[in-house]
């Protein structure tokens, strides 16, 4: 008798939790699920690591980024908390873009481990800089490619201009100012757009492997903007990074949604810039 009882009582208490109720949690679709924990880590949204050709790129935060390929570290306009480079080896090399506060942060750069760094930078950025941190400094300007090597590690770097186009935007950022870079790490060439809207030597860039590309009002460019950009010169894949304007954070999701549809073979991967 007792046998019988126990799958009626449970069938019982299947039926009375299966009651609707607007606080019940959602059963899990197990093939959905399934799907997602399958996916390729770029397909993944809110990451904060993208790795491709042995080359990790690892947000910190808006401008802010680290490069790691062969033992070498590359951070990329270091700001804020010094502690946040703590997981980080002392870089090799700093790339600096321009001399505002969300590229340039001079305490950041005198509490980083800078003895044996590579610092980058346009001349405007030089002449912000304490002594202590000019010693090792290589000014570059727009054009400027040459290639550096720390033993068998071999990295290329072109500066490309960063500058706004339209009239309201134009005392942001000045043309020959500041850089936006390419770096070529085992064989991959990498954009670093810096703080620009979407000018012709953007759009004619050739053989991008990944490109980092801003957006964000008022101070760089609009989303569709960018995404015009990226259409043009069809990197392999593109990050949207700083996209935090003074209206809040710019509508990635449609940058993805523009590219796609009009050129499903670009991946636009979307990091975690804004934990």
């Amino acid at each position: 008798m007792k046998i019988k009882i126990l799958p009626i009582l449970l069938i019982t208490l299947l039926f009375s939790n299966c009651k609707t109720d607007k606080n019940k949690v959602e059963p899990i679709n197990i093939e959905t699920a399934t799907e997602q924990n399958n996916k390729p880590s770029s397909d993944i949204e809110n990451s904060n690591l993208y790795e491709a050709s042995n080359i990790k790129i690892t947000p910190i935060e808006h401008a802010s980024l680290v490069l790691e390929y062969n033992n070498t570290s590359i951070y990329i306009d270091p700001v804020g908390d010094a502690e946040r480079y703590t997981p980080f080896s002392s870089p090799n090399f700093i790339l600096i873009t321009d001399i505002h506060g969300d590229h340039l942060d001079t305490k950041t750069l005198e509490a980083i481990n800078t003895t044996n760094t590579i610092i980058i930078g346009p001349e405007a950025v030089k002449e912000k800089l304490p002594e202590s941190l000019k010693a090792n400094f290589n000014v570059f300007f727009n054009g400027l490619n040459e290639s550096f090597s720390i033993g068998e590690f071999t990295m290329g770097v072109e500066a490309i201009p960063m500058y706004n186009l339209r009239e309201e935007a134009l005392k942001f950022h000045t043309k020959g100012r500041g850089n936006g870079y390419i770096l070529t790490l085992n064989n991959q060439r990498i954009y670093i757009s810096g703080d620009t809207e979407d000018i012709p030597e953007m759009r004619n860039l050739d053989n991008i492997d990944i490109a980092l590309v801003c957006m964000n009002l008022p101070y760089t460019m609009p989303v569709e903007n960018a995404a015009d950009a990226v259409l043009a010169f069809q990197p392999k894949i593109v990050l949207p990074y700083h996209y935090r304007g003074t209206e809040g954070l710019s509508d990635v999701a449609n940058f993805k949604t523009i590219i796609n549809n009009k050129n499903k073979a670009i991946e636009v991967v979307q990091l975690n810039w804004y934990k």
